[in-house]
């Protein structure tokens, strides 16, 4: 098994990725602008719905993409593979790049939340992100089943916190939002709503794929990972409408409107301001779990490209324990580089990472048509349903949210035309263009 990733992990870690990949902040954020927006409970559950479909419909993309070329990496694999050493060379490295910044972010705001449980801790906060960062670090240089039993018991946790919060949501909640009969607007203002709920939904899904990084460690893929993706996302989905419906159950229109922590302050209406305590621990929950995933997925990216010659070759080493040791220092030490930057860098750098982020799913579903004219012969243990109409809805609908994400964000665009350009600089000179022989 020397510098091979170990082939242990099954069903129920599939699972966990997913749901910690997945659910995070956002969640318990995002319902307060969106019915800001919107203001109707049954058009944005509705919003809420479609998006899960979405989600839904693309793990039926990734699974026939993931079985028949079962490399870690995800998109990077399938663009590479589809699209050749530059497009996949930009995927991986954006992927890869974006990842950090959510690492390096995340650990930032796990410390904002450590800080109100332990106010004498805030004139070091930056300190306790990167000593976070460096403890799942040590963790994950345990070895590949250590981190993914870490992760069944992470996501595990998260998922019965969820639960209890939406239980007591519908046992104490007085009908809230229900009650007022509430309107959307019309014309324009709705227009807005709905794109910006879309995009901000869309965000809160981020992550249903992730089980597909870990393919190559899969005991037995074909088997397990559609079991795996498709519970993992119906989970997700579940939990995600039925904490909206929770929340809109237990806040009046005009405090969830203004409310940037839905989650809390429906707490805190049912029982008092103590409970922001309780929800401030649960969110540094939420968040570890997400950490824990992204340093355990984002060093597989760069391990692949550099065993396909588009990385630095230390990074494909494997130690003793199954993990992509070198790989995962890189990854981490980066994250704390880019803490050490500041939160303004941080903040821009996440929002150019959004663009590429949408621009790997549309690479996916881009990659699966392709392979069917390049490749027809590729052996297929799984077939996306209702080929080739489906992957083109997928297409289309990624390419509107690409666009919607550029129109939200404007401002980043001069940096993600400059960053496409310096990485073809550093693929066609720095030696990249030419194939490796591969694994």
């Amino acid at each position: 098994m020397e510098n091979k990733l170990w082939k242990v992990l099954g069903t129920t870690f599939g699972v966990a990725v997913t749901l910690g990949g997945t659910i995070g902040t956002g969640i318990l954020r995002k319902p307060g602008p969106i019915a800001a927006s919107l203001h109707d409970p049954g058009l944005i559950i509705g919003l809420w719905i479609l998006v899960a479909i979405y989600a839904l419909l693309g793990v039926s993309c990734l699974l026939e993409l993931s079985l028949s070329i079962p490399k870690a990496g995800s998109w990077y694999v399938y663009a590479e593979r589809a699209f050749g050493r530059y497009i996949g060379f930009l995927v991986g490295l954006t992927s890869w790049l974006g990842t950090v910044t959510a690492l390096g972010f995340g650990s930032y705001t796990f410390s904002e939340y450590l800080i109100i449980v332990f106010p004498v801790l805030s004139p070091y906060l930056v300190y306790c992100a990167i000593g976070i960062l460096a403890l799942l670090w040590f963790f994950h240089q345990l070895g590949v089943v250590m981190a993914g039993k870490s992760q069944e018991w992470l996501s595990g946790i998260k998922a019965l916190a969820l639960l209890l919060f939406i239980a007591i949501c519908f046992l104490y909640g007085g009908g809230g939002v229900f009650n007022e009969q509430a309107k959307a607007p019309a014309g324009l203002p709705l227009a807005t709503g709905i794109m910006t709920a879309l995009l901000s939904i869309f965000y809160a899904f981020d992550g249903w794929h992730t089980a597909s990084y870990f393919t190559e460690e899969n005991k037995d893929p074909v088997k397990s990972m559609p079991k795996s993706m498709f519970i993992g996302v119906i989970v997700v989905a579940v939990i995600y409408l039925l904490i909206n419906v929770g929340i809109l159950y237990s806040l009046p229109l005009e405090t969830l409107s203004s409310s940037k922590l839905a989650a809390a302050d429906a707490m805190k209406a049912l029982f008092g301001a103590d409970m922001g305590r309780w929800i401030t621990v649960f969110l540094m929950l939420s968040i570890l779990g997400i950490l824990n995933t992204q340093v355990m997925f984002a060093p597989r990216v760069i391990y692949s490209m550099s065993r396909d010659g588009l990385f630095f070759k230390q990074a494909e080493k494997v130690n003793a324990a199954g993990s992509p040791t070198t790989a995962t220092h890189l990854t981490v030490f980066s994250a704390c580089i880019f803490l050490l930057a500041g939160k303004e860098i941080n903040e821009r750098l996440s929002d150019i990472a959004t663009f590429f982020f949408v621009a790997s799913y549309l690479a996916g579903f881009a990659s699966l048509l392709k392979l069917r004219v390049s490749e027809p012969d590729l052996k297929r243990p799984y077939l996306v349903w209702g080929y080739p109409v489906l992957p083109w809805i997928l297409v289309i609908i990624s390419t509107l949210f690409l666009i919607g994400t550029l129109v939200t964000n404007l401002g980043s665009v001069v940096y993600v035309v400059g960053f496409i350009l310096v990485s073809f600089f550093i693929f066609k000179f720095g030696g990249l263009s030419s194939p490796k022989n591969k694994a």
